[in-house]
Formats: C-alpha cells, sequence, structure tokens
C-alpha cells in the first residue's frame, strides 16, 4: 500500500464553492504532525541533562519534539528561522497581533454566511491571488530545497500583491504557508528539511487581502506535487485525490447537500485503497478564515444544511 498521505488541489469555482480533499493510504497510521499538536515554541527541555531529548546536529539542527510517538520516518528539522514581517500598509486579520481569531469566536455556531455578488467578486479576485502564488511557489519544488525556503517564497509572493499571508499568526502559528510533506496530514511547519527525490509535497497557500477599502476576504487552496521522481504508490494517491476532488465538485449546486460532498469521496477513495481522515474537514470561508459550514470527506457523516448561491467552502 502507499507510504504516502496527499491532497488534491483546491478548485475555486465560479460559484465560489469548491472542495479540498485529502486521501490517505489506509494500511499507514501517521504521526499528527499538525501545530496543534506540535507546539513550536521549544521549552526549557532543550537544556535538560537527559541525554535522551535533544539530538542535536552538527550543524545546530535539532528535533524538539523527540519523544513524540512517530509512526513514519519523517522528523522537524528546527529552529525556525525568523518570524517574517508583513509591511505596514498591508490590511491584517484581527489574530495578527496576538494570534486569537476573536472575530471567528463571536461568529461561531451561526449559519453560513451568503455572499453578495460584490463579496463573490472580492472573493475570486483573492482565489486568483492565491492561486498566482501557489504556482510560483510550486516551481520552487525540488530535490535540496526546504521548506523554510518555499515559505520564504510565498511570504515574499504574498505581500508582493498587497495580501496578508493568512496562517501567519492564526492561532500562533509561526509560518505563511503550510507544506505537508510525506505522511504529514495537513499544516505542516516550514523548517530547515531539505526535500529528498521520490518525496510529495503539499503546499497549503491562504491569502487575506482588501479590494478598494473594502471587507478583507480569504482565499484557501492547496495542491500536492511531487519531488523528482516518485514511486507508482504516490502517483496513484495523489491521482485518487484529485479524481475524488473533480467528482464531489460535480454535485457541488444550490440545493445540494453538504453531506453529500463525502458519500461521493468515500466509494472513489476505498476503490483505490485510500481512505479519508476525519479528523480534518473542509469548511467555510469568506471574510472568515474558518467558518461554517463544516464540509466532512467521509460517508455518513452529520453535516447539516444544504448548499446556497453565494456560499463559500473548502
Amino acid at each position: 500500500m502507499s507510504r504516502y498521505r496527499g491532497t488534491s488541489s483546491f478548485l475555486a469555482l465560479p460559484d465560489i464553492v469548491g472542495l479540498n480533499y485529502r486521501a490517505y493510504s489506509r494500511n499507514y497510521t501517521r504521526p499528527f504532525m499538525h501545530w496543534h499538536l506540535a507546539r513550536w515554541k521549544v521549552s526549557s527541555a532543550l537544556h535538560t541533562d537527559d541525554p535522551g531529548l535533544i539530538l542535536a546536529h552538527i550543524d545546530g539542527t535539532y528535533n524538539p519534539f523527540p519523544n513524540y510517538a512517530y509512526t513514519g520516518p519523517l522528523r522537524p528539522v528546527y529552529p525556525l528561522s525568523k518570524t517574517r514581517t508583513v509591511p505596514d500598509h498591508i490590511p491584517r486579520p484581527d489574530y495578527a497581533v496576538d494570534g486569537r481569531p476573536l472575530s471567528e469566536v463571536k461568529r461561531s455556531g451561526q449559519p453560513p454566511r451568503i455572499l453578495t455578488k460584490e463579496e463573490q467578486d472580492k472573493m475570486r479576485k483573492a482565489c486568483r491571488l492565491a492561486r498566482e502564488v501557489l504556482d510560483i511557489a510550486a516551481a520552487h519544488v525540488r530535490p535540496g530545497v526546504t521548506t523554510d525556503e518555499i515559505d520564504e517564497v510565498v511570504h515574499q509572493a504574498t505581500i508582493e500583491r498587497n495580501a496578508y499571508p493568512s496562517p501567519l499568526n492564526y492561532r500562533n502559528f509561526p509560518k505563511s504557508v503550510c507544506t505537508s510533506v510525506n505522511e504529514v496530514i495537513c499544516h505542516g511547519i516550514p523548517d530547515q528539511r531539505k526535500l529528498k527525490e521520490g518525496d510529495i509535497i503539499n503546499i497549503g497557500k491562504y491569502t487575506h487581502t482588501m479590494y478598494r477599502g473594502y471587507s478583507c476576504y480569504h482565499a484557501d487552496l492547496n495542491a500536492t506535487y511531487p519531488v523528482g521522481e516518485i514511486d507508482d504508490d504516490a502517483k496513484k494517491l495523489i491521482r485518487t485525490a484529485r479524481s475524488c476532488l473533480d467528482e464531489s465538485i460535480k454535485i457541488c449546486k444550490p440545493g445540494a447537500l453538504i453531506r453529500d460532498i463525502g458519500k461521493v469521496i468515500e466509494p472513489i477513495a476505498r476503490a483505490n485503497g485510500c481512505s479519508s481522515v476525519r479528523t480534518y474537514t473542509g469548511h467555510g470561508i469568506n471574510d472568515l478564515f474558518h467558518c461554517s459550514p463544516n464540509v466532512p470527506h467521509y460517508a455518513k457523516n452529520k453535516a447539516v444544511g444544504a448548499m446556497k448561491p453565494g456560499m463559500a467552502s473548502t
């Protein structure tokens, strides 16, 4: 079975309905290299007398979580680079200063927001900008490049477009993009690990931008790329994820049940020896980075509601 888990690309559709699907191999349990668990702020354990805790390399890099129960070979390579800065003239989301998305908290539990035609146009523009930046990042994927270097490319391309990189400081996330390599499910933190021949890397690009002094909107998209030559299992995984994405998008229209997206995805994934991770789902997006509706990618889910014109989701 496949050694990998991967993520397909997000499509920005004319009606602002998209799907961000994750398909994964069934026979390989992955570590949750997710930033909620990672806790990138290195503790005083770095200075402990226990020789088993920190394995520093001669080049000064180290694994800050040596006691984590990894189930794959991938390891973080710290220290992280310094937090990248955003020019003062670029509009910022409310969490840019202290990491707390208070606007999301205040609107938690509310039904999905329906965007006006003008707001939909702003969403489309944000998505187009994010797609441009994702394509620029993808052009730098090759063996020997670190995920931190990809983060630098994304950050620079984003601010050149007078946009804010949405992940930066969202709940204290330290980087401007998510780079999820091989068994990393999603939300991987860019660090000093160099990409290797045969890796696959998912680059999650998110942009927060403003038009003509009006409200800001987020874009959320990602794609998985091969690093050099990849094996047949990795190719199959990427193809399966893409097929799930394309087929589920076909049912996206006014009146379609949100829960039916997962009903389309799971049979395709299973037929190809894959399955959906249930821990993470798609979500609404607009002037909030994360909001309703919740969009599970597995069958027999309990997602509530039907799609309506003007709704935006990943």
